[in-house]
């Protein structure tokens, strides 16, 4: 199982951005905030720790012709979190085809981000879930709780480079391209 680490998963999104900017890129999620197309849209649950990554994420998934939904690109989210902020979510989760959690040691220490889980969960079919793990660098172990074995994950190919994957927790993989898709 290859995980990615945070300076891998730079290296794809600054690849996969190409001459575009990644900042176009991100600008493009940020003006989405319903879905307003055919594409899949995924909602990407993360941590704010992570914010650098969540960028990255969004281009290495939007790139590959998705939506991506991140809470503080969305200028209806309130400022400080509150209870709207947790029904803005509930809708965002349930509108969105996917739902993506990126899963560092942040994310899994973050009480919003368990709550998101669980009700992501509860409102999508486990094919509709998947975990996008990501370490700190080659040297440190993914701190993943073992409830997050349940659940499917993205990975890239230990075989070639530029191939990702779902796996899912009975061992059967599936493209990511193809899961996106489904």
């Amino acid at each position: 199982m290859a995980i990615l680490t945070k300076g891998k998963l730079t290296q794809i999104a600054d690849s996969k951005a190409g001459y575009t900017q990644k900042s176009v890129i991100l600008n493009e999620s940020r003006s989405y905030s319903n879905k307003i197309s055919a594409k899949t849209s995924i909602f990407l649950s993360h941590s704010h720790h992570d914010s650098a990554y969540v960028q990255e994420v969004v281009v290495f998934l939007r790139k590959m012709g998705v939506d991506v939904y991140v809470d503080w690109m969305d200028d209806s989210m309130p400022a400080t979190t509150s209870g709207k902020s947790a029904a803005l979510l509930k809708q965002k989760i349930k509108e969105n085809d996917k739902f993506v959690f990126l899963a560092t040691n942040k994310s899994i220490e973050s009480k919003w981000c368990n709550w998101e889980i669980g009700f992501g969960d509860a409102h999508k079919y486990i094919n509709k879930i998947a975990l996008f793990p990501l370490k700190e660098d080659i040297y440190t172990d993914w701190k993943g709780s073992e409830y997050l074995q349940i659940y499917p994950y993205i990975v890239e190919s230990d075989y070639t480079t530029d191939y990702y994957k779902v796996v899912f927790p009975d061992g059967t993989e599936k493209s990511l391209q193809e899961w996106l898709k489904q």
